[in-house]
């Protein structure tokens, strides 16, 4: 169970003050692939940082009674002076998974060949979410989140990571940021609209694709 109890979220960007979420009570539906959308600027992308915790609300508590992914391709938590390898292995045992199974499936996935024995701070962004998405799939989550990640890479590797998606959602559930209709058509069963700080609920996809045109 993933839930909201009271969330506000704000920012001060340059002397503008910008509400994200405000008073937001929310509980995902469980066993639902979920589309999260909205306008750009919107804050779609902080509410999945918020909801896996590497982002704190202002107000209010996120409550988590699963295991949650970090959001997918967000590279953040990378520590730029260590390799590749050695940020894999750190996360593969903050996390309890053998280090050297998840190596071996981020090395086949992420595609980065020896670049993995580099420091972090040398790659580019593109490598940076790849080996973050790579390094989600390896890991067993109850619900993953993905921002947009099916951008990333030329277009084999975009088909490489749908087909991948496609298999992590026999498993497992996701919460999917996405601003393409098919993309959400494809892997999503249920819908949230963020809008203007609040969150709206849709059983159905065409539902909500129909307000996200209208209003965003």
């Amino acid at each position: 169970m993933i839930a909201l109890d009271r969330v506000s979220k704000s920012y001060l960007v340059k002397g503008v003050h910008k509400q994200v979420l405000d008073e937001v009570s929310f509980t995902l539906p469980e066993g639902k692939n979920i589309a999260l959308m909205g306008r750009n600027g919107a804050g779609k992308s902080t509410l999945l940082r918020l909801i896996a915790g590497t982002e704190m609300p202002s107000r209010g508590d996120i409550l988590r009674h699963e295991r949650v992914s970090w959001p997918m391709g967000f590279s953040g938590g990378f520590n730029g002076t260590m390799t590749g390898v050695e940020n894999i292995r750190f996360v593969a045992r903050l996390y309890g998974q053998p280090s050297e199974d998840v190596l071996e499936r981020v090395e086949e996935f992420a595609e980065l060949g020896a670049s993995l024995d580099l420091p972090i701070a040398t790659y580019s962004s593109g490598m940076k979410a790849r080996l973050a998405f790579g390094l989600s799939l390896a890991i067993d989550f109850d619900t993953y989140l993905i921002d947009e990640i099916t951008a990333v890479g030329d277009q084999r590797f975009k088909v490489k990571s749908r087909a991948a998606l496609g298999k992590t959602v026999e498993t497992s559930r996701v919460v999917m940021v996405s601003h393409s209709p098919s993309v959400v058509k494809d892997f999503c069963e249920v819908g949230v609209l963020l809008f203007e700080g609040q969150l709206y609920y849709y059983d159905q996809i065409d539902s909500l694709l129909a307000d996200y045109r209208r209003f965003c």
